[in-house]
């Protein structure tokens, strides 16, 4: 019997050891086996549009500076609070959720590198339906009545389609049926099954419709927005005041990542391949053509304060945030305006 008690008493000190080991990875702050200051990065989901991020891990752009940077998956808007709390030097994801966490805090969350400048969000319509009057009023008419699969509420793709319907004068809760699951890649399945007339959605979910049949291309593509800061690398205000030099040293690696995404397709394609083993080439190489297609990644980096408009404009029509911020407390482009020179 006392054998057995101390066994079990080994096995709890065990799993509080395991789980302090394992708590103790995912911190932000100290510094790697090999020497190199490990930071980590909290991501909202694993996303073919992140892939600038991915490249400058796998083609050690970071190693470079002396960085071992690591990327954990945090859903539901875990990748903000992570940055709040700590777990995570730095966020990727959209400057207007950094700022609902930001009002009122005296250490905000400040976007210092631009990754993907479109908003990478599309519609598309089951097969029996085609849009042929893309004025307004003749995208308002398609839209009315319809069930559209529109994600996660409070989530990007959610809320542009809010907007837009807002936009176009109806009412997301009168004039349309928006049916609202947590995990993105439902909205597939929402439409197959005629649960839902039309989705939203990004690569590799419209490949994989067009290839079940169950719709054709986006009828309506957000990227039409033109400059958009849908994912942009953001740390603590008190990051850049104490350690500037390794947020300096992190976007230096970023702009060489942009840079390579830009100009060599192989180097992209193979590191999709790396990243998203499971899915079909097929499916890559159609979210890369239409990567490049709508010009998605940032070539610079830069964040302009035109361009961090639209995303506010649209969580403030939305209702989801209305109390207003400041381009100069949300956004520092020092380190890219310093390292473009």
């Amino acid at each position: 019997m006392k054998k057995i008690k101390l066994l079990s008493l080994i096995s709890v000190v065990f799993l509080l050891l395991l789980t302090a080991c394992s708590s103790e990875s995912a911190k932000s702050n100290g510094e790697s086996k090999n020497g190199l200051k490990k930071i980590v990065i909290a991501e909202p989901v694993h996303l073919i549009g992140y892939l600038p991020l991915y490249t400058a891990i796998r083609e050690g752009y970071f190693k470079e500076e002396g960085l071992d940077v690591q990327v954990i998956t945090a859903t539901g808007g875990a990748h903000v609070t992570s940055v709040v709390g700590g777990d995570a030097w730095g966020n990727i994801g959209g400057p207007e959720s950094n700022q609902m966490a930001n009002n009122g805090s005296s250490d905000p969350i400040q976007s210092v590198v631009n990754v993907v400048n479109r908003a990478n969000v599309y519609l598309m319509a089951d097969t029996k339906q085609t849009l042929t009057d893309t004025s307004k009023k003749g995208l308002a008419d398609f839209l009315k009545n319809k069930t559209i699969a529109a994600g996660r509420f409070g989530g990007s793709p959610n809320l542009l389609t809010r907007w837009l319907l807002m936009d176009l004068g109806l009412d997301p809760q009168k004039d349309v049926k928006l049916e609202e699951p947590a995990d993105a890649s439902a909205v597939v399945s929402l439409v197959e099954s005629g649960q839902a007339d039309m989705a939203n959605g990004a690569e590799p979910q419209i490949t994989e419709g067009v290839k079940k049949g169950v719709w054709g291309e986006p009828f309506y593509s957000f990227t039409s927005l033109g400059d958009y800061p849908y994912s942009v690398l953001s740390v603590k205000k008190s990051t850049i005041d104490k350690d500037p030099e390794t947020v300096k040293s992190f976007v230096k690696a970023m702009l060489k990542a942009l840079k390579a995404v830009d100009e060599d397709h192989e180097l992209a394609m193979k590191i999709l391949k790396e990243e998203f083993p499971s899915t079909a080439e097929e499916s890559l190489k159609a979210a890369l053509d239409r990567a490049y297609a709508d010009s998605l990644w940032s070539k610079d980096g830069m964040i302009t304060e035109e361009s961090v408009a639209k995303p506010m404009d649209v969580v403030k029509k939305t209702g989801v945030y209305t109390k207003g911020y400041k381009y100069e407390d949300l956004i520092d482009m020092q380190f890219v305006k310093e390292l473009s020179k």
